[in-house]
Parts: structure tokens; C-alpha cells; sequence
């Protein structure tokens, strides 16, 4: 059995870029970098506004440097390369070399992310198709590359359809190495960010500063107080899963509710961050999350879960697909292409693709029922069909993630067999006794009990801890909600809340003491860094 006083990490991928990263929530980036950017953009005069966009872009460099500063030469090749093939793009007279310039650009970015992303799952997959070892190549994958690499093919796209569009070198580099998005998104689009900081009026007011300072540490409370919490559970149940040990029914069920719940809380107070931070700077971005788990259907979940993520994939492969207006047998080969490589685009696994394909499937039977629903003219104004949809979707986003963590697809079946009650239900040792009655009439079911060694206090204490976050993700008001007063992004917010948070001295000196406590934690262990860091 599992005992939670045994904290295990997850293995880390031997492609992933190391954790020496400068993480949002690092001392390093909060007293040292993030004071000096910003006090240096704001002490520049507005009349300076090349020299502003200069420094900010010189920052970016130096933050994405501190993890590997050999890869900056790549990620400054990168930026050049696409700059000067989207100049070919607009300036060519025949359509025919716009588009072999476009095919050779989106080919090279595909390429140069597939070699440092997917060498060595193909070398594996080849492995196992040849039956013979080719052994593993020593790549590492270098940070943010996928994102830089979507940014800048979602650009090149863009001017081909537009030949007009046209940004100075300055303005191009800085749009894709700025640091707020550059690691881990929102994937933003050119003509969102780059008219901002062209103005020669850009400055950061203390409005931008109030309500930049207030989603970023909304968001660093996310990741450090509720994802933080979350992880040690997963990394334990997965971890234990990894090594061999056979799992019972609570254990799968909490390892997995943990990583729900861990991804979530990460993943958006990331974005959170990352908006709060570029706010700061008198940019506004797009946003990212939009409680995603309160979702009655597949449907509205992908429409409120990285957001920007999604848009991308929609506009620029599953239209240019076909999207919907097409055959239904079409429209399914679209959407499970799409969500496939969406699966891909996160990991070079089988877990990962598995995943993609759970969710494609889940949105093809989705928009089956819908259609099925519509052509019957049925309605269901009942509240206990959109509780019953709620907990469906989040059954099947749930059962997903066990592929999405999972090292492999033999831990993934083997958490999905003990969440099903094959391995046992496991009761603490000491209640054996007063619970053999029921032990018995669960037998009958097919249902067997084991004693399990893990300390009653300590799964007392996480399921209370995963409760209140569950709760929080359900029924709180997201940090856009909160500020909405304040328009804290680029999007008026869709769904409005009761509940608003004001900025002022009572709201500063909430947000203070919660930041102290977050710092003092940091001197007792080490931050975790962001999932999305290692996509």
C-alpha cells in the first residue's frame, strides 16, 4: 500500500529542460529580475519609446538566458528566420512564391521542433517496429519552444492572408520573446500585443501597476497554495504506481482528483501571472482560463480551458481542415486529427496522444448528442440534467488525466483499474474490526477490503485538503471575475460574479500578508516548477 509520509516526484523526462529555470515564483525573479525590469522601463521617458521597447526586449533575453544561455542564439535565430520569411511573404509579386516561402517556413519550425521534441520517441517507435535498439540521442529540449514556435507559424500564416501586415525588427522580436508569455503562453497574436507597445504613447500607469500586481499575485496564490498542495498526493499515488505497487481504490481516485486539481490551480495561476506581469508593463493579453471545470459539457470545457491554446488549433488547423462545415464523417476526421496532435504537441508519448484522443472522442460524441438533440426539438430546462452533464464531464476529463500524468500507458490502465475497485477498497488498518460487517456484504458484490498501513490521519488530511480545492474550483469566482471593475485583460469578461475585489488599502494588506506567507514557505521548500514549463 501507499503511505503518504513517503513523498515521491514525479520522474522527470530526460528531454525536459532542467528546473534551474527563473520560475515566476522564484526569489530570483520576484526581488531580483521583476523589480529591475520594471523599475528600469518605468524610469525611461515615454519620449524613448525604441529604448523602452529595447530594454524590455534585452529582459526577456536575460530571463530566458538564466535557464541556458546557449539557447539564446537559437531562440534569436528563430525570431530572425520567421522575420525575414514573412518579409518574403509580403513582398513577393507571385502567389506561388508566397506560398512555397509559407511551406518552407511552416516546414522548418515543424522541423526544428520535431528534432529537439520528438527524436527520441520516434527513434522508439521505430525501436519497436524494427525490433532492435537504436538507442537514446542526447537532446535537450530547449525552453519554451514549443510556444515560440506556435506563435511565430500563427504569424507566418497570418501574412500570407495578409500581405500588408508588415511590424518593424524591434517590434516582431519583442512580440515573441517577451518574458510574461514566452515560456508558457497565452499563445498570443501579433496584431493583439504588438499595436500596444508600437504606440509612441506606451507607458505602464498606476492603474496598469495596481491591477497587474493584483492578478499576479492572485495568481502565484493559485499555484503555491492550492497546486502546491495538490502535488505532493499525485506525485506520491503516481510515483507508487511508477515502482510496482498495486493501488487500491481511494489511492487511484486521490492521486488523480490531486493532479486535477494540481494542473488546474498551476496551469491558471500561471496565466494569471503571466497577464498580471505584462499588465505591469502597459500590455494587456488575452485570456487564458475561464473556470473550465464549472463546464456542463466537453464542449464548453474546451472553451474555457487554455483558451488561447485552443483558438490557435481552431483557426489555424481545424478550419483549414474543414472544421464543421463538411460531412459528419469529415468533421470527425477533422476533429480527431486536431485533438490528436493537440495531444502530441504536449508530449512525445503515447500517453499523451491517448489523451488527445479521449478528448476528440468525448467531443465527437458531444456534438452527436447535440445534433441528435436538436433535430428531435428536445429541451431540458431541468436543473438535474445540467448536474447530471456537470458530473458527466467531469468523470470524463478526470478519467483523461490519469493518461495526461502518467509516465506510461501501464501506469495509466493501472491507475484507471484501481479507480475501478479491482486492486481493493482500502479502509485503515485499525477500523478493520468495527467495519467487517460491511466488508462482508461488499465482498458479495465483488468488492474486496484490504488492510492498508498508510496512517488514517494522513489521508484525513488529503481528502479535507482536496476537498477545499475542489470546492474553490467549483463554486469561487476566478481572479478575472474578481477583477472585473478593473478590465484586467484584452476580453470583457463573458461571465460576470456577484463578487468583486477592490483595490484598496483593506484588499493590499490581504494580498500582502498571504505574499509574506507564500515567501516564508519558500524557506522551507523548494517552488515547483510550472507544468507547462516542460512543454
Amino acid at each position: 500500500m501507499v503511505s503518504f509520509a513517503i513523498a515521491r516526484r514525479r520522474a522527470p523526462d530526460p528531454e525536459s529542460p532542467s528546473p534551474s529555470f527563473m520560475l515566476f515564483s522564484s526569489w530570483q525573479f520576484l526581488f531580483l529580475f521583476l523589480p529591475a525590469a520594471l523599475l528600469v522601463f518605468v524610469l525611461i521617458p515615454t519620449r524613448l519609446h525604441v529604448l523602452r521597447k529595447a530594454w524590455l526586449l534585452a529582459a526577456s533575453l536575460v530571463f530566458y538566458g538564466y535557464w541556458k544561455v546557449e539557447y539564446v542564439p537559437l531562440l534569436l535565430l528563430s525570431i530572425a528566420f520567421n522575420y525575414a520569411i514573412a518579409e518574403i511573404i509580403s513582398r513577393s509579386a507571385s502567389q506561388r512564391r508566397s506560398r512555397l516561402a509559407l511551406i518552407a517556413g511552416v516546414s522548418a519550425n515543424l522541423l526544428l521542433l520535431g528534432y529537439y521534441k520528438y527524436t527520441n520517441f520516434g527513434a522508439a517507435f521505430l525501436s519497436s517496429i524494427m525490433r532492435r535498439e537504436l538507442g537514446r540521442f542526447d537532446v535537450v529540449l530547449p525552453l519554451a519552444i514549443s510556444f515560440f514556435t506556435f506563435t511565430q507559424i500563427g504569424y507566418l500564416a497570418d501574412v500570407y492572408r495578409d500581405k500588408k501586415l508588415h511590424y518593424g525588427t524591434l517590434d516582431y522580436g519583442l512580440f515573441v520573446a517577451l518574458f510574461p508569455h514566452l515560456i508558457a503562453g497565452p499563445i498570443v497574436r501579433h496584431w493583439e500585443v504588438i499595436p500596444q507597445f508600437a504606440r509612441r504613447d506606451w507607458k505602464a500607469t498606476r492603474a496598469d501597476l495596481e491591477v497587474g500586481a493584483a492578478m499576479f499575485l492572485l495568481g502565484l496564490y493559485k499555484k503555491v497554495l492550492l497546486a502546491d498542495s495538490a502535488a505532493p498526493y499525485a506525485n506520491l499515488i503516481y510515483g507508487a504506481a511508477e515502482a510496482g505497487t498495486r493501488l487500491t481504490f481511494f489511492d487511484g481516485w486521490l492521486g488523480t482528483l490531486a493532479y486535477y486539481l494540481q494542473i488546474y490551480f498551476d496551469f491558471s495561476g500561471y496565466s494569471d501571472m503571466a497577464i498580471g506581469l505584462a499588465r505591469m508593463f502597459g500590455i494587456r493579453f488575452p485570456l487564458n482560463f475561464d473556470s473550465p471545470y464549472r463546464a456542463a459539457s466537453i464542449i464548453d470545457f474546451w472553451r474555457r480551458w487554455h483558451i488561447t491554446f485552443q483558438r490557435f488549433l481552431r483557426e489555424y488547423l481545424y478550419y483549414p481542415l474543414g472544421g464543421n462545415r463538411c460531412s459528419s464523417v469529415r468533421h470527425a476526421f477533422n476533429l480527431m486529427v486536431t485533438m490528436l496532435l493537440s495531444g502530441l504537441w504536449h508530449g512525445a508519448g503515447w500517453t499523451f496522444i491517448v489523451w488527445g484522443g479521449l478528448h476528440g472522442f468525448y467531443l465527437l460524441i458531444a456534438h452527436r448528442w447535440r445534433v441528435f438533440v436538436k433535430a428531435r426539438g428536445w429541451v431540458f430546462p431541468h436543473w438535474s440534467y445540467r448536474a447530471m452533464c456537470f458530473l458527466l464531464t467531469f468523470a470524463a476529463v478526470l478519467f483523461a488525466w490519469i493518461f495526461f500524468r502518467a509516465n506510461s500507458l501501464t501506469v495509466a490502465l493501472h491507475i484507471a483499474a484501481s479507480m475501478t475497485g479491482r486492486y481493493g477498497l482500502a479502509i485503515p488498518g485499525n477500523h478493520a474490526t468495527l467495519n467487517a460487517p460491511l466488508a462482508r456484504r461488499m465482498a458479495k458484490l465483488g468488492i474486496r477490503f484490504v488492510l492498508d498501513p498508510a496512517p488514517a490521519y494522513s489521508r484525513a488530511i488529503a481528502a479535507w485538503t482536496l476537498a477545499v480545492s475542489l470546492l474553490i474550483a467549483w463554486f469561487t469566482p476566478n481572479t478575472q471575475q474578481l477583477l472585473r471593475a478593473h478590465q484586467p485583460a484584452l476580453e470583457p469578461v463573458e461571465r460576470p460574479s456577484r463578487w468583486r475585489m477592490p483595490l484598496n488599502a483593506i484588499s493590499g494588506l490581504v494580498l500582502g500578508g498571504l505574499f509574506f506567507g507564500v515567501l516564508r514557505s519558500y524557506y522551507l521548500a523548494r517552488p515547483n516548477p510550472f507544468i507547462y514549463f516542460h512543454f
